[in-house]
């Protein structure tokens, strides 16, 4: 598996609107498109990248809960990146992106910071992950 550049973060916020006005105004990122996914938020572009995801809570994290949710990484090596995490005994769950097929790895470091690795849907393996939200959405693995 080789890893390539950090895709995105995603910042859990109540107050979604205000968070999008202000990457907008302060940082000069565009508001853009977002998959159909079942909750709100907003998707924030740095030229044609979503660099910032946005995703809507009814009540703001506490600080126990970060509101930094995960980074992420685009990869290639899908096949050998799902053999590596079941030879290590690493915990991971993999979900498919609605909409776009992206296969996305969940993984943690030691001090349970969420990270995902991305692959696209054109990969060999792609086509063993789970829809989001259907039955068996998340797959986790070595726990």
């Amino acid at each position: 598996m080789q890893l390539g550049t950090l895709d995105h973060v995603n910042v859990r916020t109540a107050k979604v609107a205000t968070m999008r006005a202000w990457y907008v105004r302060v940082l000069g990122m565009v508001d853009g498109d977002r998959p159909p996914f079942p909750f709100p938020g907003a998707w924030l572009y740095a030229g044609t990248n979503p660099v910032v995801h946005l995703v809507g809570v009814g009540d703001e994290p506490a600080n126990t809960d970060p509101k930094l949710e995960h980074f992420a990484f685009s990869a290639t090596g899908l096949t050998s990146f799902r053999e590596k995490l079941d030879r290590l005994g690493e915990a991971y769950e993999v979900r498919v992106v609605p909409g776009l097929g992206i296969v996305q790895f969940n993984v943690w470091d030691p001090d349970g910071n969420h990270i995902h690795i991305d692959f696209l849907p054109s990969e060999p393996g792609a086509a063993d992950g789970p829809a989001w939200g259907q039955q068996g959405a998340m797959v986790t693995r070595k726990e």
